[in-house]
């Protein structure tokens, strides 16, 4: 019923943290936390499925649609990001349906599969950021 203020005091340390990495980062930087946060909440549905946990699977399922609707989507500059912003809506829109069939009926195959289909982007998108700093400490 009630928490301890140890557990208070880390959990508002750590909201801390987050705001303050939030608010230095770059915005290359904010779409790959995106990336980040949408892969560990499908790897953490994943889990929540194989435990039988259907509550903690629907919350993180949730979490990754929106981050999907909410920001990825919404980054994309659809008039002047040519055939790549176009491919990766749509490529969003289709993993937001695999997301909301997986929830509707608790298929990990489909949960795999946005993985399976997420993780080169979220891999590239990281990598273009190593590459720009890099570049960026020689100059």
């Amino acid at each position: 019923m009630f928490t301890s203020v140890g557990f208070r005091a880390a959990s508002a340390y750590q909201r801390v943290g987050v705001e303050t990495a939030v608010g230095d980062a770059t915005p290359h930087q904010l779409v790959n936390m995106l990336f980040e946060g949408l892969m560990r909440a499908v790897g953490l549905a994943r889990v929540a499925l194989a435990r039988g946990d259907i509550a903690t699977k629907g919350e993180q399922l949730n979490k990754a649609v929106r981050i999907i609707d909410e920001a990825l989507k919404p980054s994309l500059n659809l008039e002047k990001g040519g055939d790549i912003a176009a491919n990766l809506n749509g490529l969003y829109g289709y993993c937001v349906l695999r997301l909301t069939h997986a929830n509707l009926k608790n298929d990990d195959a489909a949960l795999a599969e946005v993985l399976r289909v997420m993780e080169p982007i979220a891999s590239g998108w990281k990598q273009m950021g190593a590459e720009q700093s890099a570049a960026n400490k020689v100059m």
